[in-house]
C-alpha cells in the first residue's frame, strides 16, 4: 500500500455537510461565507466545565476514556460555537500508547524516565498500530456522531518536538542534548525521527480513519532552529508524516511557535495550511510561505486580557491582515491560556464571524 492511500486505495469521502463546512472551504481555499475560527488548546484548561469533569484524573488517564474524551472536545464547540471542534489528547499520548515510560507532570510538562541518548535506546520505540489506541477510534466515532456538520480536527507532535522530550527527557529552553545528537552525530538523529515519523503516521491515520476531518501537525518547538538546520534535519521527517496521509484527502494543517524564519519552509514540508504564530502578520506570512497555501492564525492570546475594545481592535488587525489571502483559518497565534475568559473567547467567534461576513 502507498503512504498516501487509504487502505482502501483511494481518497476517504468526506461527509457532505462536513465537506461544505467554512472550516474545510477555508482549508481548501474556497469562497467561505465568514472566516471559520477555532483556537488552539480550545478544549480544556480555561472551561470551567472542562476542570470540573478532569478533577482526579491525571492528564493521560483522561486521554484513554472515550466518553470524557468526547465530552471535553465538545465543550467548546458548544459554549463558543467555534467553527472546528480539535480532538482532546496530547502530543505524548501516542509514545505512552507503544511503552515509553513517560507521565505529565503539572506544572512541568512531559517527564521522559528513560531519555534516548544512544543507538541502543531506540529500541524503545516500537510501532505504533490501532490496537494501541484503540480509545481513539472509539471517542472519534462517538465524536463524529456529536458533531454532525462541524468538522474535527486530529493531531499530532511532529517528530522534531516529539524527539526534544525524549533526548532532553522533559521541556527543555535550549535543547542542548537534543541539538548535540543532531549535530554530532546526524545519522542516529536522523533514524530517531525517521522512526518518530513512522509512529507520528500511524497515529494520524487512525484518527482520520475514525473520522477526522482535518489533521494539524504540532511543530511546537521547531522555532529553536535555524532554518538550514531545519531543512536538513527536520523537514524530511515532517514530510514524510504528511505525505503519509496525503492520500485521504484531509487538509493538513502545520503548525509551529516562533516560527516566522521557516514558514516557507514548512508549508515545503506538504501542509495545505501553515498556522502562523502571532509574532509575523499574516500579509507577511503569506509572502513568506508562497502561493497555494491557506493561513491559519493568528491573534496573540494575552490580548484576550484585555478590554473587549482592545480585542475587537486587534482582531481587525489580523482580519485586514488576512485580507488577501487565499484561505484564512481565525485561530490565536498559540494556543488559550489557562487564565483566560471564556467568555472572551465566545464574543470573539461571534465579532469574527459578524465582521466577515460575506
Amino acid at each position: 500500500m502507498s503512504a498516501n492511500e487509504s487502505p482502501a486505495g483511494q481518497a476517504r469521502t468526506q461527509p457532505s455537510a462536513t465537506y461544505e463546512s467554512a472550516f474545510l472551504k477555508a482549508c481548501r481555499r474556497e469562497p467561505v461565507p465568514y472566516t471559520p475560527v477555532w483556537f488552539m488548546r480550545q478544549a480544556g484548561r480555561s472551561l470551567p466545565e472542562y476542570r470540573k469533569v478532569r478533577e482526579g484524573i491525571p492528564m493521560l488517564e483522561s486521554c484513554t476514556r472515550p466518553e470524557l474524551v468526547t465530552e471535553i472536545t465538545l465543550q467548546p464547540v458548544r459554549r463558543h460555537g467555534v467553527d472546528a471542534a480539535i480532538y482532546y489528547s496530547d502530543i505524548v499520548v501516542p509514545l505512552k500508547a507503544i511503552g515509553i515510560d513517560l507521565d505529565i507532570q503539572p506544572g512541568v510538562g512531559p517527564v521522559v524516565a528513560h531519555p534516548i541518548r544512544t543507538r541502543a535506546d531506540l529500541a524503545q520505540l516500537r510501532d505504533l498500530t490501532p490496537e494501541d489506541v484503540p480509545y481513539v477510534t472509539e471517542a472519534i466515532g462517538l465524536l463524529t456522531r456529536e458533531l454532525g456538520p462541524t468538522p474535527l480536527i486530529g493531531f499530532a507532535g511532529a517528530p522534531f518536538t516529539l524527539a526534544s522530550y525524549l533526548v532532553e527527557g522533559g521541556p527543555s529552553r535550549t535543547y542542548e542534548n537534543a541539538k548535540a545528537m543532531m549535530y554530532g552525530d546526524p545519522e542516529l538523529w536522523a533514524d530517531l525521527l525517521d522512526r518518530l515519523a513512522e509512529i507520528t503516521s500511524a497515529f494520524l491515520k487512525v484518527q482520520i480513519e475514525a473520522g477526522a476531518s482535518a489533521v494539524q501537525l504540532f511543530d511546537s518547538w521547531a522555532g529553536a532552529l535555524a532554518p538550514a538546520d531545519y531543512r536538513r534535519s527536520v523537514l524530511p521527517a515532517s514530510a514524510k508524516v504528511l505525505d503519509s496521509v496525503a492520500g485521504y484527502g484531509v487538509p493538513r494543517i502545520h503548525f509551529g511557535v516562533g516560527t516566522g524564519e521557516l514558514l516557507r519552509l514548512m508549508g515545503e514540508a506538504g501542509a495545505d495550511v501553515v498556522g502562523v504564530d502571532f509574532r509575523v502578520p499574516l500579509d507577511e506570512a503569506a509572502r513568506r510561505v508562497g502561493p497555494g497555501k491557506a493561513l491559519q492564525g493568528n491573534l496573540d492570546p494575552t490580548v484576550l486580557f484585555a478590554s473587549t475594545e482592545a480585542v475587537e481592535a486587534k482582531t481587525r488587525e489580523v482580519l485586514e491582515a488576512a485580507a488577501g489571502l487565499e484561505g484564512h483559518v481565525f485561530n490565536l497565534g498559540h494556543g488559550v491560556m489557562p487564565s483566560t475568559d471564556p467568555d472572551a473567547l465566545t464574543r470573539l467567534v461571534e465579532y469574527v464571524h459578524t465582521q466577515t461576513a460575506r
